[in-house]
């Protein structure tokens, strides 16, 4: 089966195609000299995109193919006259046929026409917390969403310095769910926000075992978010920004970054890390990347799989380079790019 890739940079997008994950084409750039910060094919086959300018603002864009693009006219927004600032669409995703948008200055939005029109989520975005929110070293961001497949009404969100929080009522009211993740800046009033959340990835057979990658380290839920605990067996460094799970083989998927003041993989050697027993240890899988004088990290949505079997992993760096496994981090390979920053990653099977 062939694999498509959406590569969402700082000057433009890049479709990165092969027919067997051995050869690969890069084409683009599309939307060139845009930021790129999210993309999402829908179930019938088209495609949604998110885009940003330091000047003109983000917007939202739509395809019926990846060739040509349609800006939608009225995207999420904030009211007029409103203190918060539409900044940059940090994610996009779809759950039972109604699109997600998560964005900066944190909220959500959703769609139930496929992007055309975008309505506010009043239960998050008006929370009774949002007096306490403080931004992260990349904004005020909502960029995760997990869904519960068996269980319409719950779903869940991250956001940058704020935390975890889960709906159990299809929106109408967000509970924070951040206990046992230590504080990334502690709130006087509101105890339960205050945490950085990282990145969020989800076992798909078990929707309520989530795993974290936290500003503070690597941790793991087994009740939903109730409670979290580490679990960092086998890290260097606890201290990454994306994780990702291959649904069909459950192994997990990080990118350990040396500490928060410096950000660099360590060592100047470009690893990932795998977990094939659920959290329970971690181990090096970097058979093939830059071992040395490799000094770009890994943004939180910069990774992505593709979930065949054995299953795809692929990941964009700072740095504009680009690489990619089929076989699960047993070995990759480094495309012969060098883009400009890689904000995004997205794979869909052809």
């Amino acid at each position: 089966m062939g694999v498509r890739l959406l590569v969402g940079t700082a000057k433009g997008g890049f479709w990165v195609t092969s027919d067997d994950r051995s050869e690969w084409e890069v084409a683009g750039p599309f939307f060139k000299g845009w930021k790129v910060t999210a993309g999402l094919r829908l179930r019938d086959g088209s495609f949604v995109a998110a885009v940003a300018s330091d000047i003109y603002g983000p917007a939202i864009f739509l395809s019926p193919d990846g060739d040509e693009w349609e800006q939608v006219a009225d995207g999420p927004a904030y009211p007029d006259g409103d203190d918060r600032r539409l900044r940059q669409i940090w994610t996009l995703r779809e759950n039972r046929g109604k699109v997600y948008a998560g964005v900066q200055d944190a909220g959500v939005f959703t769609s139930g026409d496929g992007g055309r029109s975008w309505q506010p989520v009043p239960g998050l975005n008006e929370h009774e917390t949002r007096g306490g929110w403080m931004p992260g070293a990349g904004g005020l961001c909502c960029h995760a969403f997990l869904f519960d497949r068996g269980n319409p009404d719950r779903m869940w969100c991250g956001i940058s310095a704020v935390g975890v929080f889960r709906t159990d009522d299809g929106g109408a009211s967000w509970i924070p769910k951040n206990r046992g993740v230590y504080w990334a800046h502690e709130h006087e009033e509101f105890k339960e926000i205050g945490h950085c959340v990282h990145g969020l990835a989800q076992d798909p057979g078990d929707p309520g075992r989530i795993y974290r990658q936290d500003h503070s380290g690597m941790y793991r839920s087994r009740d939903g978010g109730e409670l979290w605990e580490k679990n960092e067996n086998g890290l260097a460094t606890a201290f990454g920004f994306p994780i990702v799970l291959d649904r069909a083989s459950r192994y997990l998927f990080a990118v350990p970054l040396e500490a928060d003041q410096y950000r660099l993989p360590v060592g100047g050697a470009l690893k990932v890390v795998r977990s094939t027993d659920g959290g329970d240890s971690w181990h090096t899988a970097s058979e093939g990347l830059p071992a040395e004088h490799a000094y770009g990290g890994v943004l939180r949505g910069a990774m992505a799989v593709d979930d065949l079997e054995p299953g795809g992993v692929y990941m964009g760096t700072t740095s504009g380079t680009l690489h990619v496994s089929r076989d699960l981090g047993e070995s990759w390979t480094n495309l012969a790019v060098s883009l400009p920053r890689v904000l995004h990653v997205s794979a869909w099977v052809e």
